[in-house]
């Protein structure tokens, strides 16, 4: 268990048989954080509803996300971006010797605000193409390349957009083939020099996006204003965070928590 926050909670699965229980809690002055019980207590329940709050924003930014793709996108679209693809693909993606993608985000929403850590992709990438992607394209072109980079056996990161983590691809980074994808839009600019840049909103069709010119305006503004909110709500969640470990580190025995890892990692290694 954590010292004092509840997320970082491992319940075994085959309690004794499998894992063991390490009781970090042994390593606190229960008496002395007993005496600031009322504001302990005040604070882990004051935590609730700015959580609460981001998880409604993000829920709500990912709608509209999605309402403005489903607004610009037709079969052709489509289409197009497959054909660049298999153009990558052809280019790019070599037989490799049997590696692993991992999943990862390079990209998040933080109580700094909004995060995207492209310094990461080129110290492991030499050669980057950045996609220039207003609506959510980049999904399209990168999953293709991770399928065929899966496919050749290379080792890679796949990694997703923080508003929609389970499906949506927003960067695939090949460090063995020296070579990465990143998307570039309004929430998360890439700004300095490429290896190539490729305009996916170029894909789309002009006049469908004139014609809808008023309502994605609506859209991009309602998703930056439910991000902000979220953002926000984050930074006071960590407020309330700091000043919990404020109460809670003077009374933790850090050199007994340090003597217990590293029994832990000795018996682990054997």
């Amino acid at each position: 268990m954590c010292l004092c926050t509840a997320p970082h909670v491992v319940e075994p699965r085959f309690p004794a048989a499998v894992e063991c229980i390490v009781n970090l809690g042994e390593c606190y002055d229960t008496h002395a954080i007993a005496q600031q019980k009322e504001e302990i207590i005040s604070l882990i329940d004051s935590k609730h509803p700015p959580y609460e709050r981001v998880a409604r924003c993000l829920q709500a930014a990912r709608a509209v996300q999605d309402e403005a793709f489903d607004t610009v996108i037709d079969g052709d679209v489509l289409s197009k971006i497959a054909r660049r693809a298999r153009g990558i693909i052809a280019r790019e993606i070599k037989q490799g010797d049997g590696g692993a993608i991992k999943k990862r985000f390079l990209s998040g929403i933080t109580p700094a605000g909004l995060v995207c850590h492209f310094d990461t992709a080129r110290a492991l990438c030499p050669h980057l193409y950045i996609l220039n992607d207003s609506y959510g394209l980049a999904h399209f072109l990168l999953a293709p390349l991770l399928a065929a980079a899966q496919q050749a056996g290379q080792d890679g990161y796949a990694c997703y957009c923080p508003l929609n983590p389970e499906h949506k691809l927003e960067h695939l980074l090949l460090p063995s083939l020296g070579v990465g994808f990143v998307t570039s839009s309004d929430l998360y600019p890439f700004e300095g020099e490429s290896y190539r840049r490729i305009r996916l909103d170029a894909c789309l069709d002009p006049e469908r996006i004139r014609a809808s010119r008023t309502r994605l305006r609506f859209l991009r503004k309602t998703q930056n204003a439910l991000l902000e909110d979220a953002v926000g709500a984050l930074e006071s969640a960590k407020g309330i965070h700091d000043t919990l470990e404020g109460l809670y580190n003077p009374h933790v025995d850090f050199a007994r928590v340090y003597a217990l890892a590293d029994a832990t990692a000795r018996e682990i290694l054997g």
